[in-house]
């Protein structure tokens, strides 16, 4: 008769290492215990939707000008003249748990605001942020636009595909704030918009003792043409090689004429391209030039291009 010790001897062996690995198994999860003062899972799952590419301010270029004028300019401050959201969240107190009193806002497709959470609230640590529609809001930069004096603790910009609903969930990882909103993106509103910028130009020239300007009816199919056309050719050139000024020229009579030119996500409503304008000493000058009686204005918004948002301003005595 064959001797079975053999075959209880090899049960005996994998029982021993199963029960060995198992007893190592338990070492481990009671040193990482012991090292972590205790286990603490995250209260969620989700995943995130914030992206890596961080969205910075486009770099102005030189404004140009056939006047010569010299202009004394006040102190400049972005306070003066934008504020640091187009949307007002509730600034009362959010529910405990939550993170908005808003159940949806709207917003622009350029996009004019970054997502906020409400109330006031602060130290909230790391936050997930999710959307639930791609096509709507891609999801989010690392980042808020801090250069407008949005908070990266409690903000984030959205990477906006296009119009429709879209919800918004957002929570702390520890699991004591958690909430949605409803987000609505529009495309913005070009004639409204461009006629914007004249009345914040006007209150700027105003506050330096200078007249205000009229809508510069000649030259407003220019303004058009120019901010069209540096979606291909961000230059005071012009992609046929001619000169800014050609798109309006002087007539017969004499006049001078400015341009100042703007885009990507620093500009995009005419609260942040005034600001950006008023930041620069070159464009400022244009925007503060006495001789000036009239201002055109250009914007295009595609959200197809490369920089999306392209504004042209065109000054003129004529």
């Amino acid at each position: 008769m064959d001797n079975p010790a053999p075959h209880r001897n090899r049960i005996t062996i994998l029982l021993s290492i199963n029960a060995a690995a198992i007893l190592i198994a338990g070492v481990l999860v009671a040193s990482a215990i012991w090292l972590n003062g205790g286990i603490k899972f995250r209260a969620v799952d989700e995943r995130s939707d914030i992206v890596s590419d961080s969205a910075s301010a486009t770099e102005l270029l030189e404004s140009v000008s056939d006047s010569d004028a010299t202009v004394e300019v006040d102190t400049f401050s972005n306070d003066d003249y934008i504020s640091t959201t187009s949307h007002e969240f509730d600034s009362s107190a959010v529910p405990s748990g939550q993170l908005w009193n808003e159940n949806a806002i709207t917003i622009y497709a350029t996009p004019d605001t970054d997502i906020c959470v409400g109330g006031g609230l602060s130290g909230l640590g790391d936050m997930y942020w999710q959307t639930s529609d791609s096509n709507v809001i891609a999801g989010f930069y690392d980042s808020a636009r801090t250069w407008l004096g949005y908070s990266n603790d409690t903000c984030r910009y959205p990477v906006i595909h296009g119009t429709g609903t879209t919800t918004i969930t957002a929570g702390t990882y520890d699991g004591l704030r958690k909430d949605s909103i409803t987000v609505t993106v529009i495309d913005p509103p070009a004639e409204q918009w461009k006629h914007e910028v004249l009345t914040l130009v006007n209150k700027i020239r105003i506050k330096n003792n200078l007249k205000q300007l009229a809508w510069g009816d000649t030259c407003d199919y220019a303004a058009d043409i120019r901010a069209n056309e540096v979606i291909t050719l961000y230059a005071h050139t012009r992609p046929d090689g001619s000169s800014w000024s050609t798109v309006c020229p002087a007539p017969d009579s004499g006049g001078v004429s400015g341009e100042n030119l703007a885009i990507g996500n620093a500009a995009v409503s005419p609260a942040t391209v005034v600001a950006l304008w008023m930041g620069s000493e070159s464009h400022r000058a244009n925007i503060l030039n006495p001789d000036y009686t009239k201002l055109s204005v250009g914007f295009v918004f595609d959200p197809n291009s490369t920089y999306r948002t392209y504004w042209s301003q065109f000054f003129s005595t004529y």
